[in-house]
């Protein structure tokens, strides 16, 4: 198996543990932008740790950080808080697990997205199969309680929160695996971890700022949630690793496809930890879905 795949299923384990995190604090005393700032403020220092260490080999103490990685940084940082912010909303929503199946919607976008800013292509087989995965998806989003009509669940606050996290990620993956590749290093690691040190850097400044002048006494929060908040900054840098070193490896929308398998991690954790039981439903999307990760693999 490709290292780009195992580090995109990776990424996506990672990412589960983290929102259920997440999703803890946010239930707590902490808003949005505070649970968010918690998966960002919490990392940033042992990023900078291991990026350090990566300068101080001298093996890449030559690297120049052209002013195109800024700018991509700068916009990937800027999306993904965005994103994270729309997920973190989406835990106060009934129809939570309708929205948060939108936000897959990220895969497509992704693809539009790279297609359009990078030229990044994905073959005919390889959409086909990213589309695969997204029925799969969808039809996993049906939630058994919601009242209304299909149509009227999709103009619900949920899916918007969804889908616009979708379309933040989107643009953030692309904008990282452009700000990764302007670093002139034959080691994939050492790029995502330089590029992922400046932009929870930047991400931690700004939204401890933002919150500061916005919600007084909520960064104070973010630290006193520390117990909680070490588990998630550190979960939160080991996916983002694994997702940046895959997009030094792949096409953003090819990691993202791969990644879905984050929705079946969390169907078993529900099923394992919560004792629920997996439906005929669920069963069919989660075949769907490996299907098109088999496939994104196989022919993207």
């Amino acid at each position: 198996m490709e290292p780009w795949v195992l580090l995109s299923i990776s990424a996506a384990a990672f990412q589960t543990l983290r929102f259920m995190l997440q999703k803890r604090l946010s239930m707590g005393s902490l808003s949005a932008g505070g649970a968010t700032l918690a998966r960002f403020l919490f990392a940033a220092p042992v990023v900078a740790l291991f990026a350090l260490a990566i300068i101080l080999s001298g093996e890449d103490a030559h690297l120049h950080l052209t002013l195109p990685f800024w700018v991509y940084a700068a916009i990937g940082g800027l999306t993904q808080i965005l994103a994270t912010w729309c997920v973190v909303l989406l835990f106060a929503e009934r129809n939570f697990a309708v929205g948060i199946t939108f936000k897959k919607t990220e895969v497509v976008q992704t693809a539009l997205v790279g297609f359009l800013l990078l030229g990044d292509r994905v073959s005919m087989l390889g959409m086909a199969a990213i589309i695969l995965g997204l029925v799969g998806v969808l039809i996993l989003s049906e939630t058994p309680g919601l009242s209304g009509r299909w149509w009227q669940r999709l103009a619900s606050r949920a899916t918007v929160l969804g889908v616009a996290s979708g379309a933040f990620f989107a643009v953030s993956a692309v904008g990282y695996r452009a700000a990764t590749l302007e670093i002139a290093s034959d080691d994939p690691f050492a790029r995502a971890v330089l590029t992922l040190c400046v932009v929870t850097a930047m991400q931690t400044l700004a939204l401890s700022l933002w919150l500061r002048w916005r919600e007084p006494g909520q960064v104070g929060r973010v630290v006193a949630a520390h117990r909680v908040g070490v588990w998630l900054g550190l979960l939160g840098m080991a996916g983002s690793l694994c997702w940046f070193t895959a997009f030094t490896l792949q096409n953003a929308a090819l990691v993202f496809a791969v990644g879905q398998v984050e929705v079946i991690f969390s169907i078993l954790a529900a099923t394992l930890f919560f004792g629920e039981r997996i439906t005929a439903r669920e069963f069919a999307g989660i075949t769907l879905i490996t299907v098109s990760v088999i496939g994104v693999v196989s022919f993207g």
